[in-house]
């Protein structure tokens, strides 16, 4: 049985509200579908050694990535033609 989206407005008011409003807001590569592009919006590590290495895959803000595959918690994406393996920890920072 589904509650219907006046009622939640209700119950929770804004807070309902402001959630479905801002959920796709930041998503981190985690959560990007095969098979589409995507515009890295940002880089979300205060570790410079990840940023460091990531960069040097050629993942920076305003670069196009896509996801190829992901097998158990290795993700195949592609950035600029060359396909590389990543495991959840670096998808995770990738903010799309």
């Amino acid at each position: 049985m589904s509650v219907g989206v006046n009622v939640m407005k209700s119950m929770f008011g804004n807070r309902y509200r402001n959630r479905r409003r801002n959920s796709n807001v930041d998503r981190s590569l985690t959560r990007a579908r095969v098979d589409r592009n995507y515009v890295i919006k940002e880089i979300a590590t205060g570790d410079d050694e990840i940023k460091n290495f990531l960069f040097s895959l050629g993942c920076y803000e305003g670069e196009d990535i896509s996801v190829i595959s992901i097998l158990a918690d290795n993700y195949i994406v592609s950035v600029k033609g060359t396909r590389y393996s990543i495991d959840r920890e670096l998808a995770s920072v990738i903010i799309i």
